[in-house]
């Protein structure tokens, strides 16, 4: 059972950074992707970002040109930077890994975008 620990979130002004990382508990190495998914009560996850086995990245359309996906894998985390937030990127950020066609998640980190 592959476990994804999130951190990073946090209240951040409308303009500003942030980054979330996820870390694996197994070689981020062995995953077939991963990535990150946004969702909040009442609407549909949405993807963020996405990153193959082969380095390959999706962005998504919403977040495209402002968030960016990258790897560590002697870290074993994966992170996605993101900048000039906007309140409409208030969600909570959850972290996604698929090995074998299972599909693992994080519990989560909630971003705040607001002044």
């Amino acid at each position: 059972q592959v476990q994804l620990v999130e951190s990073g979130g946090g209240l951040v002004q409308p303009g500003g950074s942030l980054t979330l990382s996820c870390t694996a508990s197994e070689l981020i190495t062995t995953m077939d992707l991963m990535g990150w998914y946004r969702q909040t009560p009442g609407n549909q996850r949405e993807v963020v970002a996405l990153i193959g086995k082969d380095g390959s990245r999706f962005i998504g359309d919403s977040v495209k040109e402002r968030f960016t996906i990258s790897e560590d894998n002697a870290k074993n985390t994966v992170y996605v930077q993101m900048r000039d937030l906007k309140s409409e990127d208030t969600s909570n950020y959850y972290c996604y890994a698929q090995r074998d066609g299972n599909d693992y998640w994080g519990r989560g980190t909630r971003v705040t975008v607001s002044s």
